[in-house]
């Protein structure tokens, strides 16, 4: 047992508790017409008591059992209505003046919405009218907000809402009762292998509860007020209106559960109901999913993604496997893309066959299909455009590696059709739209394609100029009219929104955020650009102190996340642009660069695997070599000392810290928040790891730092939640890690944050650890003498 000590929560000093704690900026829900948006106000954290509530841990679920919805839900303390075009925004009358308000959702007229708000003991659904600009309580604080999807927005502007059952849920909140027997697990010579899911079942109470909390009625709230019960309880899973609005698929779990699998791979069944809750066709019965193939590309098999298809009004579209979902088996072609119309009483029709892992299918407003494909281990992705009715003459639009940035030719512009459904605007002409960020060697210019589906010709209709400013498409209004939301930011004003007109060449600014960050205005950024010893470009974003001299030694925080590619070219892009606002969030080293430390951020950390090589049987060398690289173009700064470099980084960036303080010397400390530092306790694949421990002994022992505890001689501070729910980084890696450092000698302080799960979220917690990670750089890095 480790012995431990209790500390009250503690506060960074100026100037940092003053930028955690900076008011930010509304989150903003345009309508499609971009007539209209809600302004959903936050704060930056929640409270710690809101944390402490009694939560149930439920097959990877965590609820709270007093209001019935999930107990980490991010939710505004306010709602306002942003009148677009005459830049005016309004209050809106009869909403709680406190609320906790989340899920909100536009009817298909795109003037309600409805918004959940979180009360003491349950939750209740208001509807907002944009047009009035008031709001109304819908029925009582039952709503069931444990499983995603707590309502539906029906074409008619009624509403269909899961709530808690008539008879209301009383959870076993204590186990002091005498177990019935042992719990036992039987595996009769059958593989079966999973990643390290946290939360599972662990018991029959466990399943008990969680049966109450996913279980429950779907009632039917009219636009006259009346109200019926539309369809019994049932543990439902997900509600989906066909688009003509006559037909409701639902997904309800079915038993057995499982204590090795979360619920997503319970059972289940989809059925397609009438708008009188008779059901008409049940589309796939799926069994419990404990065993899959091994590897990314796996999937089950029988009926996967069944939705409907947007342009015609009863529809269903759904993938099977053609490999039995196992990318290990040779096949020609992996999935096939199937099609039945209502009544479906046909046999299924055949769309396309994909000679990989089926990735998407999106229809254009001319019926046309645009299908992806891609496969992991080469990093590859296709897009063929096709005629669901004629697919041998499908046209492939792209074939590239997904990670290359550079060459990503951004996402198809879609709209509203008739149906009120999202599909690919297509012009009669064949023109087709694209937008994406940009990116290029020295940041990023946002985009909007035009292109010919006949003659293959791409035309640029617009490309952000980022001399001074960065500007991003947050939305694309109209493409054929050039009516775009256009987000519009540098270094030191905050983004605001802009209405930009291609045609008429005008800019019109609807959003006003000021920078709250005042304590960094000043501060300069770069991206600065080098070479690991193989020759990979690598790069990362440099800020340096308001009014530094250009000459006097500064100590540096290195801050990163490793990321595994299959090529150089690939590895060495950077995502920066060169004028992002600087946003020190709680997770960021930004706000010590007001404390006169230097900071390098995002710093590259690529490890690469060419061909049918996995990247990580190269980690050891490459991982010192990034390191290597970026003191190098640290050093060539000329004025950053290198007896003072400190190393930090969250989750797998955590392990890279542990990692790299074991196997180098080129760190004077380090910061290692919430990872994963024996590799043994994750013995089914991590990170981007597919391969088990038995299958690559050599790697797992390789990249583990506990085993390798006797080497660590720089200190290290390690934080991480009590709570934490991420695979793979149970809060007891932290745990175990600083028992083997303190029982070898090393310099080590282990931080953990009560009721805190993979991010931090109370603002105790967050202040505090700002404050540990102030202390840690004051002690051990800008307080380290220098010999440099």
């Amino acid at each position: 047992m480790i012995l431990q000590k209790n500390t009250t929560y503690q506060e960074p000093e100026s100037p940092i508790k003053e930028m955690a704690d900076a008011e930010l900026a509304p989150v903003i829900r345009i309508n499609t017409k971009a007539t209209l948006a809600f302004l959903l106000h936050r704060k930056p954290y929640k409270e710690l008591e809101e944390l402490a509530a009694p939560e149930l841990k439920l097959a990877g679920l965590r609820i709270n059992p007093k209001t019935n919805i999930q107990s980490r839900e991010s939710h505004f303390y306010k709602i306002s209505l942003l009148d677009i075009l005459n830049n005016a925004e309004h209050e809106i009358s009869g909403l709680p003046e406190k609320g906790k308000f989340c899920r909100l959702s536009w009817n298909y007229e795109q003037d309600k919405a409805i918004v959940l708000n979180i009360e003491k003991n349950g939750v209740q659904a208001w509807l907002i009218d944009a047009i009035s600009k008031t709001a109304k309580a819908i029925g009582n604080n039952n709503i069931n907000g444990n499983i995603s999807q707590a309502f539906v927005w029906l074409k008619t502007d009624e509403i269909l809402f899961s709530t808690i059952p008539s008879t209301g849920v009383i959870y076993q909140l204590n186990k002091d009762t005498l177990p019935s027997g042992p719990i036992t697990a039987d595996n009769e010579g059958q593989s079966i292998e999973s990643r390290t899911f946290q939360d599972l079942l662990k018991d029959e109470i466990d399943a008990q509860n969680f049966e109450k909390a996913v279980s429950s009625e779907i009632w039917k709230f009219n636009k006259d007020g009346s109200k019926m019960l539309w369809k019994k309880a049932a543990m439902h899973d997900g509600l989906a209106l066909s688009p003509d609005g006559t037909l409701i698929m639902i997904s309800e779990i079915e038993k057995p559960f499982s204590y090795f699998v979360p619920f997503d791979r319970f059972p289940y069944t989809t059925t397609i109901f009438d708008n009188n809750a008779n059901p008409v066709y049940e589309v796939e019965r799926s069994p419990l999913l404990e065993y899959l193939p091994q590897g990314f590309m796996a999937v089950q098999k029988g009926r996967r993604q069944i939705k409907w298809k947007p342009d015609e009004g009863a529809t269903l579209l759904w993938v099977e496997a053609l490999d039995g979902g196992d990318p290990e088996k040779e096949a020609n072609f992996r999935d096939e893309i199937f099609q039945l119309a209502y009544p479906f009483t046909s046999d299924p029709v055949s769309i396309f066959k994909t000679k990989d892992r089926f990735a998407g299918i999106f229809l254009t407003e001319k019926g046309k299909a645009v299908v992806f494909e891609r496969w992991w281990k080469n990093r590859m992705q296709r897009t063929f455009i096709l005629d669901p009715k004629n697919t041998k003459e499908a046209v492939l639009f792209e074939e590239r590696n997904f990670q290359d940035k550079f060459s990503d030719p951004g996402n198809f512009v879609t709209k509203k059709n008739d149906l009120g459904w999202n599909v690919i605007q297509e012009d009669d002409n064949g023109d087709m739209y694209l937008n994406g960020d940009g990116y290029y060697s020295d940041g990023r210019k946002a985009f909007l394609d035009k292109y010919n589906l006949y003659t293959g010709k791409k035309t640029r209709v617009f490309e952000a100029d980022d001399t001074t400013k960065q500007e991003d498409i947050s939305m694309v209004i109209n493409a054929a009219e050039g009516l775009l939301l256009t987000l519009i930011q540098d270094s030191h004003t905050y983004p605001s929104f802009y209405l930009r007109n291609l045609q008429n060449d005008t800019l019109r600014q609807i959003t006003f955020y000021k920078n709250p960050f005042l304590a960094l205005q000043g501060v300069k950024q770069e991206i600065i650009k080098y070479k690991r010893n193989d020759g990979t470009e690598l790069n990362a974003r440099l800020y340096i102190p308001l009014n530094h001299d250009g000459v006097t030694k500064l100590p540096l925080i290195m801050w990163a996340y490793p990321m595994e590619f299959k090529d150089q070219h690939t590895a060495g892009q950077s995502t920066n642009g060169k004028h992002d606002f600087i946003y020190p969030f709680w997770g960021s080293p930004l706000y010590w660069v007001a404390k006169g430390y230097a900071i390098m951020d995002d710093v590259s950390f690529p490890i690469i695997g060419e061909d049918a090589t996995p990247p990580n049987d190269h980690f050891h060398a490459q991982m010192i070599a990034n390191a290597e690289a970026a003191v190098e173009a640290a050093h060539s700064l000329k004025w950053i000392d290198l007896d003072r470099i400190a190393i930090g980084g969250h989750s797998y960036g955590a392990f890279m810290v542990s990692y790299l303080l074991t196997h180098t010397t080129f760190f004077a400390a380090g910061i290692a928040r919430s990872g994963a530092y024996n590799r043994t306790l994750t013995p089914f694949g991590f990170q981007s790891e597919e391969r088990n421990l038995w299958q690559a002994k050599e790697v797992y022992q390789t990249m583990n730092p506990f085993l390798d505890a006797d080497k660590m001689k720089t200190p290290l501070l390690l934080i991480h939640g009590k709570e934490d729910n991420n695979s793979g980084t149970y809060t007891m890696q932290t745990e175990r890690y600083y028992a083997a450092l303190k029982a070898l000698g090393a310099t080590v302080r282990m931080v953990l944050l009560p009721f805190e799960s993979h991010s931090y979220q109370a603002r105790q917690s967050i202040l505090h650890v700002l404050w540990e990670q102030d202390q840690w750089l004051e002690k051990y890095i800008k307080s380290k003498p220098s010999t440099d």
